[in-house]
């Protein structure tokens, strides 16, 4: 039998964290949370997760932004690979946009930021869980 896949969730809405992490279990994952990114910084130095999901908006602004800068610049490999599922409410409070085809900004900025995936909040149980699982499979192959 193989152990479950961690998932960190990074989010200051505890409402959406304790959401997320019953959708995620229920899809078989193990997940731990953290509220603010310096809180997800250490949980993902002392666990591993094999993916994070991240809230791009914290109190601090755009933390999100910020902990994946910090991941990315560890020189430990695991840093560079552990896939990033960014959330962000952002395109509802500004023309803002971060992937292609979005209005401003249609470069592909995940590439930039060195993360695998935007999504937008509200989240959708069924497309977090299916991108997860998407790329903890692409996680495998490389």
């Amino acid at each position: 039998m193989t152990t479950p896949a961690k998932i960190l969730i990074v989010d200051d809405d505890l409402d959406l964290v304790a959401m997320l992490q019953l959708v995620l279990e229920r899809g078989g994952y193990t997940v731990t949370t953290a509220n603010d990114a310096a809180h997800g910084l250490r949980k993902v130095e002392s666990e591993r997760p094999d993916l994070i999901v991240l809230d791009v908006m914290m109190p601090d602004g755009d933390e999100g932004f910020q902990m994946v800068a910090k991941l990315r610049e560890e020189s430990e490999p695991y840093f560079a690979v552990v896939p990033i599922i960014m959330l962000t409410a952002i395109h509802h409070r500004t023309d803002l946009r971060f992937y292609p085809g979005h209005g401003v900004g249609t470069q592909p900025t995940a590439g930039y930021l060195q993360v695998q995936e935007f999504l937008d909040k509200p989240i959708d149980p069924a497309r977090l869980v299916e991108r997860v699982k998407r790329e903890l499979g692409k996680a495998k192959k490389t």
